[in-house]
C-alpha cells in the first residue's frame, strides 16, 4: 500500500467517519450525521468546520447528470505541447480554465502533456470546441480525442478507509 500524505495521518476515526458519510451523502442533516457515527451535535459542528478550515473538505456540490442535460458526449482530449517553457504552459492552463466543457484539466507524463475530460452536446459542439477553442492556443502541437462509448465506473469517492 502506498504511503499516505501526511495530513491523513492527523485525521482520527471520528473525522474518517465524518468524511465518509459527507462523500456519500453531503445534504445529510447534522442531527442524521451524528446519529450515524455517534457523535453529539456540537461535537459533529465543530470537527466538520475544523476538517473545512484545513481543507480536507474544500466544498459542497450538486453532482448533475451529464446526459440528463443533454451533454451525449463525454471524451478524453489528449494535448501535445510544442514546447515546454513555462510561459507556454501558463498560457495553455489559462485558456483550459475559462473552457466551460472542460470538466478536468490533468498535466500528464508520456506522449502527451495534458489530457482534458470534456463534456459537450453533439459532434458538432466536439468539432467547436477542438478546432476553435483548443487549436488556436498557443503553442498548441498535437490533440487526439477520444470518445467514451460507455462510463464503466464514475466516482468522486475516496477509498478513505483503505
Amino acid at each position: 500500500m502506498m504511503e499516505a500524505p501526511s495530513q491523513f495521518h492527523e485525521l482520527d476515526e471520528m473525522d474518517q467517519a465524518i468524511l465518509r458519510e459527507l462523500q456519500g451523502e453531503a445534504r445529510i442533516s447534522n442531527a442524521e450525521l451524528a446519529r450515524r457515527i455517534h457523535l453529539s451535535q456540537p461535537a459533529l459542528h465543530s470537527r466538520i468546520r475544523r476538517l473545512e478550515r484545513r481543507g480536507f473538505i474544500r466544498r459542497y456540490v450538486a453532482l448533475l447528470d451529464r446526459e440528463m442535460l443533454g451533454f451525449d458526449l463525454l471524451c478524453f482530449i489528449h494535448v501535445r505541447l510544442q514546447l515546454h517553457q513555462y510561459d507556454q504552459m501558463d498560457a495553455f492552463r489559462r485558456s483550459i480554465v475559462a473552457l466551460p466543457q472542460v470538466l478536468e484539466c490533468h498535466h500528464v507524463t508520456g506522449e502527451y502533456d495534458y489530457l482534458l475530460k470534456v463534456a459537450v452536446r453533439n459532434r458538432k459542439e466536439l468539432e467547436h470546441l477542438v478546432i476553435h477553442k483548443l487549436m488556436p492556443i498557443h503553442g498548441v502541437a498535437h490533440i487526439q480525442t477520444s470518445l467514451v462509448f460507455a462510463e464503466v465506473k464514475n466516482t468522486t469517492g475516496l477509498p478513505i478507509d483503505d
